[in-house]
């Protein structure tokens, strides 16, 4: 399926915008992006294996906040990351 990268995950991706991946929930889809693109699924989640508070993702444009929710191969995800600084 088509999953969209935010620009400061882009260094994992080698500056691709879009890739595909394959999952039948969030959680295998994120599993394997780090299995393409080692180390990018770090980067959203965190040590107690949950989305870090600064990613969203979005499936054919509604937020899901949960590993464990379905997917189909026809289905588009987006990732979208949160900038912060002062």
């Amino acid at each position: 399926m088509k999953v969209w990268i935010p620009s400061p995950l882009r260094s994992y991706t080698g500056q691709q915008k879009q890739v595909e991946a394959e999952g039948a929930t969030v959680g295998e889809l994120l599993v394997d992006l780090d299995r393409r693109f080692p180390g990018i699924r770090f980067r959203m989640i965190d040590e107690q294996d949950g989305i870090r508070l600064h990613i969203r993702i979005f499936v054919n444009r509604e937020p899901v906040g949960r590993l464990d929710t379905p997917l189909l191969a026809s289905d588009e995800v987006q990732i979208f990351q949160a900038l912060s600084g002062g």
